[in-house]
């Protein structure tokens, strides 16, 4: 006597097993195993049992097809290259799972006509959702209500509310520096960021100088604005050495302005962190780890924010629509530019 169990196990089982054990035709099977109408229960039942006995899996690109889906997703970004696109790209990727979502990638280089372009090229495809990256936390153009697929916006906010859109707490993350600082006793606390037209730059500077007031203290200069660069670290840090000697922390708008200011402090032989604290913001592990000492810093949870994206755009595929803008906790990184003693 045949035991189809032991057949089943032999070989891949087929959808036309599950038919043939259930009594049933391949169509029937098909539409009981998918959960689709027309099946009675009684037969839905011996169906998924057969499937069961014989270990049946389905194709998953074969069941998506069925469900109207193509188990893709497009990731459309502005800046391949920067610093912030690679590890919310590597979190994206990773939440979607090796072998269950195709990632088609797509770089506008900030340019309207390419992302156009891009845009209608993953439709093409059809694609089951699209994430859309931003080059910074500046507020972006919306791609419309018209998309047929659902959008998720990552790191840089969609302009309108009815979207929904991820990214990091900055301002969160200028009160962890400014607390930290302090905490540490400094009480002449400076500041020096990148350029104001940036909405990270302000919302940074602005919860940086409010928690520096609430601790009775002011910053000292105001708010340096600059570039995001290493030369504009070392410009303001040779001006404020000079305008404000008694200075006893620098907290920086990223961690490229915090090497110019650690590559001044050691060139004048101001001790860090003894005479002088430092602390960047973003947690490059490129410039943290490699400056002398380690630079403390404010991670953004790139990742993190990456894998979120992909879990809500998993949500609205399956029909959870949500709107607004979510802000994901940052974290702060201590290292030796501004340890206690």
């Amino acid at each position: 006597m045949r035991d189809d169990t032991d057949e089943g196990r032999a070989r891949n089982p087929t959808l036309k097993d599950v038919a043939q054990l259930a009594g049933v035709s391949v169509s029937t099977a098909s539409k009981a195993l998918n959960d689709r109408g027309d099946v009675h229960p009684g037969t839905r039942v011996r169906v998924l049992e057969a499937a069961e006995r014989i270990r049946f899996r389905p194709n998953p690109l074969a069941k998506g097809l069925l469900a109207g889906r193509t188990g893709t997703v497009g990731l459309l970004t502005d800046d391949l290259v920067g610093r912030f696109s690679i590890p919310i790209m590597t979190g994206a990727e990773d939440a979607f799972g090796t072998g269950k979502m195709s990632v088609f990638l797509c770089d506008a280089r900030g340019d309207a006509i390419r992302m156009s372009y891009h845009l209608q090229a993953l439709l093409d495809r059809r694609v089951d959702g699209l994430i859309v990256l931003g080059s910074s936390t500046d507020a972006r153009a919306s791609l419309g209500r018209d998309i047929p697929v659902p959008v998720v916006y990552v790191y840089g906010p969609s302009d309108d509310p009815r979207d929904i859109s991820l990214v990091p707490d900055n301002v969160g993350g200028g009160v962890m520096a400014a607390e930290h600082i302090i905490g540490t006793g400094r009480r002449r606390i400076a500041h020096i960021t990148g350029e104001q037209s940036f909405v990270a730059a302000r919302d940074r500077a602005g919860s940086i100088e409010q928690t520096v007031e609430a601790a009775g203290l002011e910053l000292v200069g105001g708010v340096h604005y600059g570039h995001w660069s290493e030369s504009w670290g070392r410009t303001c840090t040779v001006a404020l050495l000079e305008q404000h000697p008694d200075i006893d922390a620098i907290i920086c708008g990223n961690d490229q302005i915090a090497r110019g200011a650690l590559d001044v402090l050691r060139e004048r032989r101001v001790g860090v962190p003894d005479d002088v604290a430092v602390m960047g913001f973003d947690n490059w592990e490129t410039l943290t780890l490699e400056s002398r000492p380690q630079l403390t810093s404010v991670d953004m949870n790139l990742e993190m924010l990456g894998r979120l994206a992909a879990q809500r755009l998993f949500s609205a595929i399956g029909g959870e629509q949500s709107s607004g803008i979510e802000t994901l906790p940052c974290r702060l990184v201590a290292r030796a530019s501004t340890a206690l003693g």
